[in-house]
């Protein structure tokens, strides 16, 4: 375990993030590397730096988003990703099949197990997960921190509910030489999106395909449809619901429409989405 270090972020500050902290410096002890993360962004730096000093384990402890920075601060390297899940939803560690327990995760990742999993590309940074084009972007990128900090995950809510008022964008998405029009894309790299649900049912994170779903309309009414619809399994056969897989695709737009990867706002369209196959060592059960 020499070469391994642990990228913690305990950016919610909370208690209860405090005590997990303790927990993950107690039970990896003194034979990793431990570095803290104090602003947004900073864990993808701190793995750049491990790659150039040689790491070949590198933990992150965080949610989403800090796995996000993480491996796009590893670059593609040989290095094996570990994750110790310590955010509101973790859904890649969901989709990886870790334990909820930290500890556990700590001992899948001293098991040494790995799986090798595709890496898709867009806008200059990889994804694990998922990506968003619309609505969702459109959510993360309206929502402030004051908000997230004094209202927690309501603060979604009110920002969703703001987005769905207007007239929602014309996007245009080419997958070879197949056409699509809607008002939100998602992309899919493995099978769940914003929680242990399966949006996209055929995905696989080792099949070197992306899974794209293309939602045509977005009024509230819509909104509400088509969640009912991810709840009980049944989007997928929707009329107004595309979903396909493929390699490659560019979406395009007459409008400025922001792009997620993992919950991060990446940019905007136009974009291509690429994915690499079989890019990523991840520790897993």
């Amino acid at each position: 375990m020499q070469k391994t270090i642990i990228i913690l972020n305990p950016a919610a500050r909370s208690e209860k993030a405090a005590g997990l902290c303790r927990k993950i410096e107690e039970f990896a002890g003194g034979n990793v590397v431990l570095r803290r993360t104090s602003k947004p962004g900073e864990a993808r730096s701190i793995a750049r730096q491990a790659i150039a000093r040689g790491f070949k384990q590198i933990i992150a402890a965080g949610g989403d988003g800090t796995i996000h920075d993480v491996v796009n601060g590893m670059g593609g390297s040989s290095a094996t990703l570990g994750i110790l899940p310590m955010g509101t939803m973790n859904v890649f560690a969901a989709e990886l099949g870790l334990p909820k327990d930290l500890k556990e995760c700590w001992e899948v990742i001293q098991s040494g197990n790995t799986r090798v999993i595709d890496l898709p590309k867009a806008a200059g940074s990889v994804f694990v997960q998922m990506a968003g084009v619309g609505f969702d972007a459109q959510t993360l990128q309206e929502t402030t921190w004051d908000a997230k900090r004094n209202l927690g995950p309501l603060s979604y809510v009110i920002s969703a509910a703001q987005v769905a008022a207007r007239k929602p964008p014309r996007l245009f998405v080419q997958a070879g030489e197949v056409s699509r029009e809607g008002s939100f894309v998602l992309i899919g790299n493995g099978r769940y999106y914003g929680g242990p649900i399966p949006v996209f049912p055929n995905a696989r994170i080792d099949d070197g395909l992306l899974d794209v779903i293309v939602f045509k309309k977005m009024g509230h009414l819509d909104i509400i449809r088509y969640l009912q619809g991810v709840f009980f399994g049944t989007h997928v056969g929707m009329n107004d619901v595309d979903y396909f897989q493929a390699d490659t695709l560019t979406i395009t737009s007459e409008e400025v429409v922001p792009v997620e990867m993992d919950g991060e706002v990446v940019g905007a369209v136009p974009v291509t989405f690429r994915c690499a196959p079989l890019h990523l060592r991840v520790l897993t059960p």
